[in-house]
């Protein structure tokens, strides 16, 4: 993918930044942009040398969520929901940790975009909203899951049957916003905050955050097996035995490769 496309990935060392570049229209995404997204995320899922993504728009808004102009199309609405909502999970699901970086508007299906992903930065002039019932249509993209779990069923409501638009801090006092910060620090502040990430065992992290969406549906009998066996596979790798040692020795920690110590 390169920067002329509506959905673009850039390389700085461990960290990928994906940037959703359709600026004017506030980055909502067409079926082209839907498309190219899944892959985008398919290709960093499957790229371990990627330690750490950052989801961004270009040009100074996030996403408006999904572009409703254009004409008619030939698959059923179901079915092309599916498939669009489907990359609301690879995004949730990616094995290993992503941040929202959100500028300007977060609308609709924008705004659960941001939500899929683990950590969210936004600057102190982002607008949120779930703005579907004002489209005449219901949440999608995965906002009947998230919502609820992040701020309990009766804000979620309110959210979602009003409307409304809401600031970056009213979304930080709900939990929807991991951080706010001033727009001439969000860019370093992210910058610096993917780096500690991608420094981190990759294999502990993957599993860390697998564990905290099971844990969030399952039973606690259910997520100390899962626990367990993730432990298992941690001490299966270089990273564990290596930190333990650092540990130990009073050392500084090492460099996590997340290769495994048995082959």
């Amino acid at each position: 993918m390169t920067p002329s496309e509506s959905v673009f990935v850039a390389r700085d060392g461990a960290t990928a930044t994906l940037t959703l570049n359709r600026p004017s229209r506030k980055n909502a995404l067409d079926d082209r942009g839907w498309r190219l997204l899944r892959g985008a995320l398919d290709d960093l899922a499957a790229d371990d040398a990627v330690r750490a993504v950052v989801v961004t728009g270009a040009g100074g808004d996030f996403c408006a969520g999904a572009d409703l102009g254009g004409g008619p199309r030939e698959e059923h609405p179901v079915a092309r929901m599916r498939r669009i909502g489907a990359i609301a999970a690879v995004l949730a699901e990616l094995p290993k940790p992503v941040i929202a970086k959100v500028e300007g508007v977060a609308a609709g299906a924008g705004w659960n975009l941001a939500l899929a992903c683990d950590l969210v930065v936004a600057a102190e002039s982002a607008r949120f909203s779930q703005i579907f019932a004002r489209r005449g249509l219901s949440l999608d993209f995965g906002g009947s899951w998230f919502l609820p779990r992040l701020v309990g069923l009766q804000q979620a409501k309110r959210l979602a049957l009003l409307a409304e638009p809401i600031g970056a801090a009213e979304a930080h006092d709900l939990g929807l916003v991991t951080w706010v910060k001033p727009p001439d620090e969000l860019a370093g502040f992210v910058t610096e905050l993917a780096q500690r990430l991608a420094a981190l065992p990759p294999v502990a992290l993957a599993q860390t955050k697998a564990l905290l969406h099971q844990g969030a549906d399952g039973t606690l009998r259910e997520a100390i097996g899962n626990e367990a066996n993730a432990q298992a596979v941690n001490l299966a790798t270089e990273d564990a035995p290596a930190a333990f040692r650092a540990f130990l020795d009073k050392t500084a920690p090492p460099a996590y490769t997340g290769r495994w110590a048995l082959r």
